[in-house]
């Protein structure tokens, strides 16, 4: 319990810092809402004349692109990534080498404050046009698809931040990992469904895709919650491949900090 109570600590730490950036969030929330503006206008002539694409229709598409700009504050890495570079090139990470401190542990607390804040914001704006969104809301009727939900989002929080984490310890090796990350962002974005629904890649594609870090980063709980997978077996096969990349991601960020600090000169901090 005294372990937990450190971390809990750091959880609250990162919530008041993060609330004193408050209004940033709802702004970059607010402004998130014009390109959605531009998704309904896009997709909208996408389906003129014509009632389904890829066995959707324009409510289950729409609804699609909501839920995935809601989750995007929710559970999407934003600058944990350089945090933890910042803290690598400046020494701050030396008093975590001395205390009794998972720095794992502290930066995922942290990130869990940051997504807690700006997911809220993000829900006023929403809120707000939900009067005209509604109108274009189709979800899936309760069910296991909501149960799959859960650790679901969960397990794609730990992907996105575990990610976000490996880019950082990369500091250890290189000065500047800039690149590292718009290569992986770029990546994301087509693989991560953020562009548009992976049901319409071609088969052989989508199914490549799903073996991929980056379809569990938002495609797969987006998915769920809006009804594109569709049956309880795909989902749990889903859950399954999710699973394994939480592990796998967490190995490989163990690793990298082993090896990292063999490098490391501890100057500063």
């Amino acid at each position: 319990m005294a372990s937990l109570a450190k971390y809990r600590h750091a959880f609250l730490i990162g919530l008041q810092s993060n609330l004193v950036y408050r209004w940033n969030f709802a702004v970059r929330a607010s402004f998130s809402l014009v390109h959605l503006a531009y998704v309904f206008i896009l997709w909208g002539a996408a389906f003129a004349g014509q009632t389904s694409v890829a066995g959707f229709d324009l409510r289950q598409t729409l609804t699609y692109f909501i839920v995935m700009l809601i989750l995007q504050f929710f559970i999407s890495a934003m600058n944990e990534d350089y945090e933890v570079s910042e803290e690598i090139r400046n020494g701050l990470i030396n008093q975590f080498l001395l205390k009794p401190i998972n720095y794992f542990a502290y930066r995922f607390s942290i990130f869990a404050a940051a997504r807690l804040v700006s997911g809220s914001l993000a829900l006023l704006p929403i809120l707000i046009a939900s009067p005209f969104l509604l109108a274009y809301v189709s979800l899936p009727a309760p069910g296991w698809t909501y149960a799959a939900a859960v650790p679901a989002l969960l397990m794609s929080a730990c992907i996105q931040f575990t990610l976000a984490y490996c880019f950082g310890m990369l500091t250890f090796w290189f000065l500047e990992i800039q690149s590292f990350v718009i290569l992986s962002l770029a990546i994301e974005t087509v693989f991560g469904g953020q562009v548009f629904p992976l049901d319409l890649l071609p088969r052989w594609l989508y199914e490549l895709s799903s073996y991929l870090p980056y379809y569990y980063q938002m495609y797969f709980p987006a998915a769920l919650l809006t009804g594109r997978i569709g049956t309880p077996m795909e989902a749990l096969r889903g859950l399954g491949i999710q699973l394994f990349w939480v592990f796998a991601l967490y190995g490989v960020a163990q690793l990298l900090w082993v090896r990292g600090l063999r490098r490391h000169t501890a100057v500063g901090g």
